[in-house]
């Protein structure tokens, strides 16, 4: 098999792992793919005669997802569900969900002879990931596709779902954690960061704002992706259309104001999630409310007021948290995010730091732009 820009001593777990999933044709080439921090991902190609197939084949971060069993049934179990619910409306479910390849015993994964855990899923040709979101169109439609999402796992059952990362998206036990490598300071970085670990401790108060609703009752708790970025969306290269949610390792129990404020997080800052300048950081008031639009059309009504009420908070922490998690992992020695330079993650830190303050200095807008689409779609 052809290897690109794959290091010698993993070609042969590769092939190991490639040669173990009911694949057709024969395997001819294995390169790295897409830009995630967590698995290592690659397209695999294979050849049948003159025609030829390509697959998505995953190396899982066992060290992240600590069940990856549960994970796996996680993943099984909503693409199933996706799949009828996307034949029932007279969708494709070869393209609008994720499609797990079997192993030659009829499992969803393989475990290596070193122990890694590896999946693969059917290639989905003509559609491509935009790491920002450079017109205004795609943007909204990540936002339906999303919403899209939401509703169609309306009627799945949040109880058969693993926690795949406990805790993934309780802000307050986020700051808990925060506050441990602080005080543990392992890496003696503590003394440098003095003004960020600040700015995390002012806003201490409104972490809880979304997580206290949710476990009273007053917001429900729905399936969610919880990794809402852009590039979790594929669009069609043709028609510009959303055609896919992928990325399904983080598929939880969870809060809609939380998919929906990560993905303003993400893709309405004018920045890129690790900009050095902070300068060229804030918020995009017209991409937020493109945003606003989209995903509530693509929920089409299944939102309470009481969450549209929350949306705004929902950016601000989930922004806010996501730099916290950031600082915390440059505190404790870059252990979960994947650098590529000295002080990535502090880099990561401050941008979204820098997008939460432009966040509040918007805020009044925010909260009117998402009560005006709210009332607009009739949620």
């Amino acid at each position: 098999m052809n290897y690109q820009e794959i290091a010698t001593g993993a070609c042969e777990k590769i092939e190991e792992a490639a040669g173990r999933f009911r694949v057709n044709g024969t395997p001819s080439e294995c390169r790295r793919y897409g830009s995630g921090h967590i698995n290592d991902t690659f397209l695999l190609r294979t050849e049948d005669g003159e025609q030829g197939h390509s697959y998505i084949l995953q190396r899982m971060n066992t060290h992240v997802f600590q069940d990856p069993e549960g994970l796996m049934r996680n993943v099984s179990g909503v693409t199933g569900f996706l799949r009828d619910e996307i034949i029932r409306t007279g969708g494709d479910p070869l393209r609008e969900t994720l499609t797990l390849v079997k192993t030659e015993s009829g499992e969803d994964y393989y475990v290596d002879s070193l122990g890694s855990w590896w999946r693969m899923y059917l290639f989905i040709p003509d559609a491509v990931g935009y790491d920002t979101a450079e017109k205004k169109g795609i943007f909204y439609q990540s936002a339906r596709a999303f919403g899209r999402f939401q509703r169609l796992l309306a009627r799945y059952p949040v109880s058969l779902l693993t926690e795949t990362i406990p805790d993934f998206h309780n802000t307050p036990k986020r700051y808990e954690a925060f506050c441990r490598a602080v005080e543990a300071d392992v890496c003696g970085r503590v003394q440098g960061v003095g003004s960020e670990i600040a700015f995390v401790t002012d806003r201490k108060e409104e972490m809880s704002i979304v997580a206290d609703k949710l476990e009273s009752g007053e917001i429900p708790r729905r399936v969610t992706h919880n990794d809402t970025k852009l590039n979790n969306v594929l669009i069609d290269s043709r028609t510009g259309q959303a055609v896919c949610v992928i990325d399904l390792d983080t598929v939880m129990p969870g809060t809609a104001v939380f998919d929906f404020g990560d993905s303003i997080r993400f893709g309405a800052n004018t920045a890129a999630e690790d900009e050095k300048d902070l300068g060229r950081v804030s918020l995009s008031l017209p991409l937020y409310e493109t945003y606003t639009k989209g995903f509530l059309e693509g929920c089409a009504g299944s939102l309470t007021e009481g969450e549209i009420r929350l949306l705004p908070w929902g950016a601000k922490i989930m922004t806010l948290e996501c730099g916290m998690r950031f600082l915390t992992d440059y505190l404790e020695g870059d252990r979960y995010f994947r650098i590529h330079r000295p002080e990535h993650n502090l880099d990561r830190a401050r941008t979204q730091f820098a997008l939460v303050a432009d966040m509040e200095r918007k805020w009044d807008e925010m909260r009117r732009l998402a009560e005006c689409a709210g009332h607009t779609r009739g949620q």
